[in-house]
């Protein structure tokens, strides 16, 4: 039965209970549940012995459509089905040609495809509907929001059998930010390195053998404004300012102004379904949901404004009017009128 689902338990769930579909179309900005059923695809499926055989691995920049479909629908020679993993598929040119092999997929054969980000919708739209139709499984993998983040952090210590505080898990949270590779790496470092008796984890350990890691993206920033979380803007514009080398202020100018200017197009577009919006925007379906949140924190004079604060700000980082300000000043002072017009 076809399936599009953002659980990676109920993927990996059918898998170890032999449910197996023919097709895997895993994408999404979180890699960390892409490769934890990723992996077991291409390390559980099939016994060592059989992988050498019936096991095959390609990479998005050197691999061709028509290479994988061929690979895909070889017969296996040494055990029940065939494996054929595509890694890095956003490499990959020409996808959108692997249609063809959705339509009738080789049913002895497991075809994983690890796209990471978003596909462009314009052209991966029908593919995904193809996988569906077929059987096959799309799983979206996405990024999980700041305040997922104690949950997932005690579910992990959940299934090591180990007590933590909750001050514990929202400093490691607040710490590390929301890399889970990096999250689920310091728990397991954290995990070896206490001492043999205990019993609950502090927040004095993770000050310890945690520390600080937390780094940021202007694509938070982002997020954070257009919902309007004044703390986490203030912590990363922090951050930024610490970090100038990081995250120059002229891209993050360019990415605010681009953003405001789709949300003041997002107001003017009277049928406001997520396929059209999508399209006049030029945008992925999925950055759609942005937008919508977007429009419950400003209104259209709001995101009017708030585009003429950017070009300024703009203008300022680039010398125009402004002999002193550093750029990190620029950037509080332009969050600070997004964050605080009211009218």
């Amino acid at each position: 039965m076809a399936k599009s689902i953002s659980d990676y338990k109920a993927v990996l769930s059918d898998l170890k209970d032999g449910v197996v579909a023919p097709v895997y179309f895993l994408m999404g900005e979180e890699s960390f549940f892409m490769d934890i059923i990723s992996d077991y695809i291409e390390k559980s499926l099939l016994g060592e012995a059989e992988q050498t055989f019936d096991q095959e691995v390609f990479y998005g920049l050197d691999a061709t459509p028509s290479g994988i479909a061929a690979s895909a629908m070889s017969f296996p020679m040494n055990s029940e089905r065939r494996v054929v993993m595509v890694k890095e598929a956003q490499m990959l040119k020409g996808l959108e040609k692997l249609e063809k092999y959705m339509d009738n997929p080789q049913l002895t054969t497991v075809l994983a495809i690890v796209y990471h980000g978003k596909p462009d919708m314009r052209k991966a739209k029908r593919i995904l509907e193809k996988v569906e139709k077929c059987g096959g499984v799309v799983f979206e993998s996405k990024r999980l929001y700041d305040n997922q983040l104690p949950t997932f952090i005690g579910n992990i210590f959940k299934q090591l059998r180990i007590e933590i505080e909750p001050n514990a898990v929202q400093m490691m949270a607040d710490n590390i930010g929301n890399d889970l590779h990096k999250i689920n790496n310091e728990i397991k470092k954290l995990q070896i390195s206490l001492p043999k008796d205990t019993t609950k984890v502090t927040a004095e350990m993770v000050k310890k053998y945690v520390g600080n890691s937390r780094q940021y993206t202007p694509f938070e920033l982002k997020d954070a404004l257009l919902r309007k979380d004044a703390l986490l803007v203030n912590k990363i514009v922090c951050f930024f300012e610490e970090n100038p080398e990081k995250n120059p202020i002229q891209p993050v100018l360019a990415l605010l102004f681009n953003t405001f200017a789709n949300l003041m197009q997002y107001f003017y577009i009277p049928d406001k379904s997520s396929g059209n919006v999508a399209s006049k925007l030029g945008i992925n379906p999925y950055a759609v949901r942005d937008y919508e949140t977007a429009a419950k924190f400003y209104n259209g004079w709001q995101t009017m404004r708030a585009i003429a604060e950017i070009r300024k700000a703009d203008a300022a980082s680039k010398g125009v009017n402004n002999v002193s300000t550093a750029p990190g000043q620029i950037l509080k002072e332009l969050v600070f009128h997004l964050l605080h017009d009211k009218k």
